[in-house]
């Protein structure tokens, strides 16, 4: 049973992502791709390179075609929430890019609608899915009693010299739930929250721009016996790696988060391993997409529900963070 999918968006993580990766994943046919008037050339350009029969500038149109199982929503972060909501209640399964939603309240209420209605409701934070990031989880408890974990996933934005110059792009844009905490530090919170759950408490320093945004900053995550630190930068570029330090050993994640190509283990008085076989595509979103359409076709409701639960968990430990540097988005004043 092929899983139909629409595509919402013509940006970089449709053209670069999405579309590449569902090469790979005969079990999702891309029957129909959306885009805004203005860029339906853009769209119509994606259809032919990947051979999609039906081109949407009509959201509702859409959502109306019975055919269409899934829509997947590549659009920028403020509107993930309005995008869903509608979905849902057309009746239509969803896959959202990350961030979920711009906060917790509405992760909430698009949770409770979807179990509600019995629909997936997927948030596309290809960490989770990856082959390496079971093994972790299955390697942890051999380091005994947990310390401290520290992420750092740091990389210069290719729209930061344009907000240097003053023009605010939708990734530096407060207004569009923009911000290096809900672009690229999302992956280390949902990476640490992943694996150890929900946080006792969340603390945020963050280097603000002219319009408030948050160009850089640092979480500290507070668990029972350690901390753990997500550092991400969009003003920067460093080496991007995830420590996690047992009493007895360590685990080095050296690479992004999100692509995970790669990890050690050291285990005292032993030597280092070595861990890069597991991942089996080079494009990091493979794995999540088969395994979305995995749990479509054999009805595994209670593993997607597991998966909105760490959603909920990330937005709630996300939103508090931010707050905290009076970094304000447009849906704080309409819910509570």
């Amino acid at each position: 049973m092929h899983m139909k999918l629409a595509i919402l968006g013509t940006g970089f993580i449709v053209k670069e992502g999405a579309l590449p990766a569902l090469k790979d994943v005969p079990e999702i046919e891309t029957v129909a791709i959306f885009a805004r008037s203005k860029s339906k050339e853009q769209a119509e350009a994606l259809a032919a390179a990947y051979s999609i029969p039906t081109i949407y500038t009509d959201y509702d149109e859409l959502l109306a075609n019975p055919k269409i199982d899934f829509v997947y929503i590549g659009l920028i972060n403020s509107v993930h929430y309005e995008y869903t909501k509608k979905a849902l209640l057309a009746g239509k399964n969803v896959i959202v890019e990350k961030p979920f939603a711009s906060s917790a309240a509405e992760v909430r209420e698009l949770r409770d609608l979807a179990l509600a209605k019995h629909l997936y409701v997927f948030e596309a934070v290809t960490i989770h899915y990856l082959p390496n990031f079971k093994a972790i989880r299955e390697f942890l408890p051999q380091l005994g009693n947990i310390r401290a974990v520290v992420a750092n996933y740091s990389q210069y934005s290719s729209r930061y010299d344009k907000y240097l110059q003053g023009e605010v792009l939708p990734a530096f844009d407060p207004q569009r739930s923009g911000g290096a905490l809900y672009d690229i530090n999302i992956y280390n919170l949902n990476f640490i929250i992943g694996l150890f759950g929900v946080p006792e408490s969340v603390s945020y320093t963050a280097n603000l721009g002219f319009n408030g945004i948050d160009t850089s900053g640092v979480a500290t995550l507070n668990y029972p016996g350690f901390f753990a630190l997500a550092i991400g930068a969009k003003d920067t570029e460093s080496p991007s790696f995830v420590t996690i330090q047992g009493e007895k050993g360590w685990i080095r994640v050296t690479d992004k988060p999100n692509e995970l190509r790669s990890f050690e283990t050291h285990l005292l008085g032993s030597g280092v391993t070595t861990h890069n076989e597991l991942n089996r595509y080079a494009h990091r979103m493979v794995h999540e997409f088969q395994e979305f359409a995995k749990m479509f076709h054999e009805k595994d409701y209670d593993r997607m529900a597991k998966g909105l639960a760490v959603s909920v968990a990330v937005l709630e430990t996300a939103e508090t963070a931010r707050k905290q540097v009076g970094l304000v988005f447009p849906c704080d004043g309409e819910k509570k």
